[in-house]
């Protein structure tokens, strides 16, 4: 795991967790790049992995997008990710005057079943306190700039109930296929600090 000097920012857990691994990188039982490999993999690719395919498939199928739009924990099971978490699952769409963004005010409740392992901005105090106060300004700073016509809604997670956004279908992607379209969604669209890729950036 990469380390910096102040650690303030981290809650006493993480403190325990990043001594239990310096302890066990010193005894040579843990190979610190492998476990930066593992992270990224679970933080960047297999659970928003999961997370885009439901996007996908919302955008291609008006059924499952009203199912999902309705029962999020029900129409997210059907595709096969089913959360360990015990938690009720519900989906904000975002729309051409809606922009709705996520957070966990308290601590990092997130939907570990379609987005994987929180970023470490989702869980930072200055992340869970600024998007409340200042929502447009935090996704500003994300590089998303949003008209005054456009209405932001913050969504704060409990340890019973977690969203993910529905972003807005990019324009210029009726002939891609469902895959190609998960392909375009992010993780942080699905948190709702940016939009989904447009086609032409897709692979970035």
């Amino acid at each position: 795991m990469t380390t910096h000097d102040d650690h303030s920012h981290l809650s006493d857990v993480e403190l325990r967790v990043r001594s239990l691994e310096s302890l066990l990188t010193e005894k040579g039982l843990v190979d610190p790049a492998t476990l930066d490999a593992i992270v990224d993999r679970y933080e960047n690719k297999v659970g928003p992995r999961n997370g885009s395919r439901v996007v996908a498939r919302a955008w291609v199928d008006p059924d499952f997008k009203k199912r999902l739009l309705e029962d999020a924990s029900a129409a997210i099971d059907s595709l096969g990710y089913t959360s360990t978490q015990g938690v009720d699952m519900r989906v904000l769409e975002n729309t051409a005057r809606i922009h709705n963004v996520t957070v966990c005010t308290l601590c990092s409740c997130y939907p570990w079943a379609v987005l994987g392992l929180p970023p470490a901005w989702y869980k930072s105090f200055p992340y869970r306190s600024r998007v409340v106060k200042d929502p447009r300004g935090v996704l500003r700073e994300f590089g998303l700039d949003l008209g005054s016509d456009i209405e932001v809604r913050v969504w704060d997670s409990t340890a019973e109930l977690r969203y993910i956004v529905l972003p807005e279908r990019p324009e210029g992607t009726q002939g891609l296929s469902e895959s190609e379209l998960a392909d375009l969604v992010t993780r942080n669209s699905m948190i709702g600090t940016e939009k989904a890729a447009s086609p032409q950036n897709g692979d970035s």
